[in-house]
């Protein structure tokens, strides 16, 4: 399986991502843009790994308490463009104690550094004349955190399906 760990969102911040999206394709950018369903900030990315119950186990141990993140801005990682996050010392706990608890259980996870993110499109083209990122993440209200969730990455004939196989509550 090909596993990875995420923060999912509310059907609030979800509208509010979508909408973002439509004024992007309203502003000419092109490309392949993330539906609904897979808008997520990975927290951890584990790959092909078939024991959940350690990952689940790693999971349980990170968990500390809810906390709010804020979206704010946009930026581009080569022709993949995000919304990325104010800065959260929760956050980077959370990440932190996830990684250390999955290295601690021996499950493989990715090491790069961690760059908070929801993809929004990939292969974008972006007009020469605009000015990316100017207001499409404006006015997003606070993201409340109270759960991480175990995902499953399956490629299905649109694209990738991401199914949640477990979840971890945070307390708070």
């Amino acid at each position: 399986m090909r596993l990875f760990i995420a923060i999912r969102f509310s059907d609030e911040i979800l509208d509010f991502l979508e909408a973002a999206q439509d004024e992007m394709k309203r502003a000419g950018i092109r490309g392949r843009y993330a539906p609904r369903e897979n808008l997520h900030l990975t927290l951890a990315f584990i790959g092909e790994y078939d024991d959940v119950e350690a990952v689940r186990e790693a999971m349980s141990k990170a968990v500390s308490g809810s906390f709010e993140l804020r979206i704010s801005g946009t930026g581009s990682f080569g022709s993949i463009l995000w919304a990325g996050f104010e800065k959260s010392e929760k956050l980077v706990k959370l990440v932190k104690g996830l990684r250390h608890f999955l290295a601690e259980s021996s499950v493989p996870f990715d090491r790069k550094r961690f760059s908070p993110h929801i993809t929004l499109v990939r292969d974008a083209g972006v007009p020469r004349d605009l000015e990316f990122g100017r207001d499409f993440m404006k006015g997003s209200g606070p993201v409340t955190v109270d759960r991480i969730s175990l995902m499953r990455s399956d490629r299905g004939k649109k694209g990738m399906v991401y199914t949640e196989i477990a979840s971890a509550e945070l307390d708070a």
